[in-house]
C-alpha cells in the first residue's frame, strides 16, 4: 500500500482518545515502517495467552489506531480459530498480510514469535545452567494474576460485540460448560458451534450475520478505519489459483528441504531432524490451541524421544505461560532442553546445540501457520459478507467467548489456588488480580502498563520475602 501523507501515532506512545465528534474521513494508509515498529512492540507485550494477545490487538488496531474495522477483525479471527496452530499469531499474520502483502505477513507473524523465542532461549539457558532465579520468578509471579484480568476483559469485550442474539449467548454458555466441566475437545466444540451458527443464520439472520450493528457502533465511536467494513480487498487479496499453487509449493518445499538438510547432511545430529518432523506434526494437530496439543507434545518429548523429563516439561509450561508470545512457544524450551541434554553438537557446545534446537522446533512449528494464512486469506476475503459463511463463523465466535471464559477460570484456579482447590488460597495473587481487573475495567489502563506494574510489584514482593 502507498505511503500516507500524514504520520500515524508513534509506537511506544499512547494514541489519543477518540474525539467527541469523530471524523468521517478514513485515516491515511499505514506505512510499512510504522507497521514494522508496531509488530515488534506487540512481540514484546503479547502476554496473557491467546485471549490476552487478541485483546491487545483489538485495543490497538481496532479501537486506538483504526487500522482495521471491527467487522474485518472478527471475520479474520473466526477464520484463525478454525485453523490448527496459534490463533493469535495467525491473526497478526493475517492483518499484516492484508495491509502489506507477503512481507507484511512475514514481519507480523515472525515478530510475534521472535522476542518470545529469544527470551525463552535465555531463560532456558539460565534454567539449565544456574537453576531458579528469584528476581525472574518474582516478576513472573506478579504477571500471572494480571493475566487472569486480561483474559476476563478480553472475553467480556468480545462478548459485548459478538453476541447479538439469545441463541448466541446460549452457544457461549454451552461452550464454557462443555470445555470447563466435561473437557470436550475444542474441535468438537467448533464443529457443533459452526452447525448451530448455520442454523442461526437461517432462522435468526440478524443475530448471526456478522454482528453489523456492533461493528457500526464501533465505527461511530472511533471513526472509520484504514481497512473498513466496505473497503474492497486489495489486489493481492483476491482469489487466484496460481497464487494458491505458489504458496503451497513454497511452503511444502521449505518444509521438506529443511527436514532433508537436517537429516542427511553429513555430521548432522538426528535430534534436529526428529525435532523438525515431530513439531511439524504437532503444528498440524493443534486444533483448540496450545492446551489441546500439550498432551501430545508431552507424550512425544518425554515418553517417546526422552528430550526432557516430566518435571522439566511442567517448568517449561510455566515459562511459556508467563512470557510474551503464544503458549505453544513451549516448543522452544523443549527443543533447547532436548538438544542440550542429548548433546546434539557434542559435549563442548551445549549452548549452541540448545539454541539450534529451539530455533528448529520453533521454525517447523510455525511454518504451517504462514502457509494457512497466505494460502487461505484470499478465500476468506472472497467470502466476507456471505451469510452462508459468516453465520457458521458467528457461531464459532460465540463459542470462543465461552472458551475464553473457561481459560480465565483455568488461570484463576492455578494462580489463586496453586496447590488445588483443597490447598491454600494465594491472597496476594488475588489482591494483584483484583487490582488489575479494577485498572482494566474501571480506569481503562493499557495492557502494557498493567503488565509492567504487576511485574514490578511481584519483583518487589519477592525480594521483600512476602510473595
Amino acid at each position: 500500500m502507498s505511503a500516507p501523507t500524514t504520520p500515524t501515532t508513534p509506537v511506544g506512545s499512547e494514541p489519543p482518545a477518540a474525539p467527541d465528534s469523530v471524523s468521517a474521513a478514513p485515516p491515511a494508509e499505514v506505512p510499512f515502517a510504522d507497521a514494522l515498529r508496531f509488530w515488534l512492540k506487540l512481540g514484546f507485550i503479547s502476554f496473557g495467552g491467546p485471549a490476552g494477545q487478541i485483546a491487545i490487538m483489538h485495543d490497538e488496531l481496532v479501537e486506538r489506531r483504526r487500522w482495521i474495522s471491527e467487522g474485518r477483525f472478527i471475520h479474520a479471527l473466526n477464520y484463525c480459530m478454525v485453523l490448527p496452530g496459534p490463533e493469535a499469531q495467525q491473526l497478526a499474520t493475517y492483518i499484516g498480510w492484508l495491509m502489506h502483502r507477503t512481507r507484511g505477513a512475514l514481519v507480523a507473524g515472525g515478530l510475534f514469535v521472535l522476542p518470545s523465542l529469544c527470551l525463552l532461549i535465555a531463560l532456558s539457558w539460565v534454567y539449565l545452567a544456574f537453576g531458579d532465579v528469584p528476581a525472574v520468578g518474582g516478576v513472573l509471579a506478579g504477571i500471572k494474576p494480571a493475566v487472569i484480568a486480561i483474559v476476563a476483559a478480553a472475553g467480556w469485550r468480545i462478548a459485548s460485540r459478538s453476541l447479538k442474539h439469545p441463541a448466541a449467548w446460549a452457544i457461549a454458555v454451552a461452550a464454557f460448560v462443555a470445555i470447563a466441566a466435561f473437557d470436550v475437545p475444542f474441535p468438537a466444540i467448533v464443529l457443533v458451534a459452526a452447525v448451530l451458527g448455520a442454523l442461526g443464520g437461517r432462522f435468526a439472520p440478524a443475530g448471526f450475520g456478522g454482528a453489523a450493528a456492533g461493528h457500526g457502533a464501533a465505527r461511530a465511536a472511533h471513526g472509520p478505519a484504514v481497512i473498513d467494513d466496505d473497503t474492497p480487498p486489495p489486489p493481492h487479496a483476491r482469489l487466484s489459483r496460481a497464487h494458491l499453487a505458489r504458496v503451497l509449493a513454497t511452503g511444502i518445499g521449505l518444509g521438506v528441504s529443511g527436514w532433508a538438510l537436517l537429516r542427511f547432511v553429513p555430521g548432522s545430529s538426528p535430534v534436529f531432524a526428529e525435532l523438525a518432523a515431530f513439531f511439524t506434526q504437532a503444528a498440524l494437530l493443534t486444533f483448540g490451541g496450545a492446551y489441546a496439543v500439550l498432551p501430545y507434545v508431552y507424550q512425544g518429548a518425554v515418553e517417546q524421544y526422552g528430550w526432557l523429563t516430566g518435571p522439566q516439561m511442567i517448568d517449561g509450561l510455566a515459562l511459556g505461560e508467563t512470557t510474551p508470545g503464544p503458549l505453544i512457544m513451549i516448543v522452544a524450551f523443549v527443543g533447547f532442553v532436548g538438544a542440550w541434554t542429548l548433546q546434539a553438537l557434542g559435549p563442548d557446545a551445549l549452548l549452541a546445540a540448545g539454541i539450534a534446537g529451539a530455533v528448529v522446533a520453533t521454525a517447523f512449528t510455525f511454518l504451517p501457520s504462514f502457509v494457512f494464512i497466505l494460502a487461505g486469506g484470499p478465500l476468506v476475503e472472497a467470502t466476507r459478507g456471505s451469510l452462508r459463511v459468516s453465520a457458521p463463523l458467528a457461531g464459532i465466535s460465540a463459542a470462543v467467548v465461552g472458551v475464553i471464559a473457561a481459560l480465565a477460570v483455568f488461570f484463576a484456579q492455578h494462580v489463586l489456588w496453586p496447590d488445588g482447590f483443597g490447598g491454600r488460597f494465594d491472597a496476594i495473587a488475588a489482591a494483584l488480580c483484583a487490582g488489575a481487573a479494577l485498572a482494566l475495567f474501571r480506569y481503562k489502563v493499557g495492557v502494557v502498563r498493567l503488565i509492567l506494574a504487576c511485574g514490578a510489584a511481584g519483583l518487589v514482593l519477592r525480594l521483600a520475602g512476602l510473595y
